[in-house]
Order: C-alpha cells, then sequence, then structure tokens
C-alpha cells in the first residue's frame, strides 16, 4: 500500500492514536480528514496542523454520521482510505447491581456497530478507487480479555472477525483490509490503567510499516509476545492479562 498521495479519513482523529495517525500520514503527503465529537480537540489538532479537514461528528448517531458521508461524497471524492480509530472503554463489572443498559448500548455502538455503518457508507467511494484501504484498529483484548471491560473486550473481538470476513468479501476488490492490533498505548483512556505503555507515534510508527508492506494483520509491540504465549500457553496469557 503506497503512504503518499492518499485522501485518509480518520475517525477519534482529535487526540491519542488517531492524531498521531493524521500527524504521520501529513508528513508523508496526503490529505487527511479527522472526525471527533470535541470540537476543542478538532479545532486545536486543526490549529497545530492548518493541512488537516475536520468534521464534528458523533458516529454514535447515524444522523451525524450520514452529514458527514454526504460531505465527503461531495468534496472529497478522491477518499482511498478509512481508518477506524475511534473508541470508548467504561470499566465496571456486571454483578455490581448497577443498570448497565446504557453503557452496554453506548459501547458497542461507539466501537463496533459506528464503523460497520461508516464502513458499509464510504465503500462505494473506496471501491472506485484503483487503490484503496480500511484500516481498522482492534485491541490484544480482542483475543485475550480482562476482567474489568468485558463490552469493550468483546466490541474487538467483534472488530478482529469483521476485518477477517470483510477482507474475505473484497478480496476481488482494490480495497484492503488492515488489522492493527496495539499493545497499550499512552492516551487519555488508558489513564491510570497498566504500565509499560507506548506512546501513540510509536504505534503508529511500526503500523505504517506493516500497512507499506501489506501486511494485513499487524501486532503492535508486546502483543507479538503475548500472543506467542496464547498460542502456547493460553492459559498463562489469560492469567496476564486478567486483572489488566
Amino acid at each position: 500500500m503506497k503512504l503518499s498521495n492518499n485522501t485518509i479519513l480518520i475517525t477519534g482523529g482529535g487526540s491519542g492514536i488517531g492524531l498521531a495517525f493524521a500527524e504521520k500520514f501529513l508528513e508523508l503527503g496526503n490529505d487527511v480528514l479527522i472526525c471527533g465529537r470535541d470540537q476543542q480537540k478538532l479545532d486545536a489538532a486543526q490549529a497545530r496542523h492548518p493541512g488537516l479537514k475536520t468534521f464534528r461528528c458523533d458516529l454514535t448517531h447515524p444522523d451525524d454520521t450520514a452529514v458527514m458521508v454526504e460531505k465527503i461524497k461531495s468534496d472529497f471524492p478522491a477518499l482511498n482510505m478509512l481508518i477506524n480509530n475511534a473508541g470508548i472503554q467504561y470499566n465496571y463489572r456486571f454483578d455490581d447491581g448497577a443498570d448497565h443498559a446504557t453503557k452496554i448500548d453506548h459501547e458497542i455502538n461507539a466501537n463496533f456497530s459506528s464503523h460497520l455503518r461508516l464502513t458499509d457508507a464510504l465503500l462505494p467511494l473506496l471501491t472506485a478507487k484503483k487503490v484503496a484501504a480500511v484500516v481498522n484498529i482492534s485491541s490484544a483484548l480482542s483475543i485475550v480479555p480482562k476482567e474489568s471491560a468485558p463490552v469493550y473486550c468483546a466490541t474487538k473481538a467483534g472488530v478482529h472477525i469483521f476485518s477477517r470476513a470483510l477482507r474475505y468479501q473484497l478480496e476481488r476488490s482494490p480495497v484492503k483490509v488492515f488489522e492493527v492490533v496495539p499493545a497499550l498505548v499512552d492516551t487519555a483512556m488508558t489513564a491510570g490503567r497498566g504500565k509499560g505503555k507506548m506512546s501513540p507515534a510509536a504505534l503508529v510508527a511500526e503500523a505504517i510499516k506493516g500497512i507499506e508492506h501489506d501486511k494485513f494483520y499487524i501486532r503492535i509491540g508486546k502483543t507479538k509476545l503475548l500472543f506467542a504465549i496464547h498460542r502456547l500457553f493460553p492459559f498463562l496469557a489469560g492469567k496476564i492479562i486478567r486483572k489488566g
């Protein structure tokens, strides 16, 4: 996959991993669009990088998504790459006696359903190009879950399976489907959780190499070791990750 002269939409692009992807792809000579819920973050990102195009869009609201998709179709018809990065994580127990319905629905929508809807809406643009890609950001927790975030882990497992199945469907099309599997990354979402985190920039540097060489399942950092342990000693891998 070529890394320059693309038109790229990055969800959750106002901070963290999404912004790191945006900065790197700008540096490589691409037209970069980012979307997010927080207008202040989008404005700050654009102030730092005037070349960015921004969309205030809450992907959990289908009407927001529809407006953004129509704007992209009319103003950025050259779009040939989608990076599904936006996500949230709630940590709670199902046996704590509380009603979790709102959190469950929001987490599934933000991490999974909204990405499927956006991918579906933009595929006609992508399949019309000679070279195109969908890049889905999953997690090592898609394979080895942690106790405190069962819904988050389930949504990332869904992203993993969706990426594989979509790759099958599109294998005769120009659209390549990549899955990036990060280790623990130092972002606002992981504040106060875990140790030995990698920076968003380090993650992106590794992911970019995989995309460039058409490596469709890109394990980042410590996930390589975790997956090797899981393959040989799944009980041990579960013990390592269970408490997060």
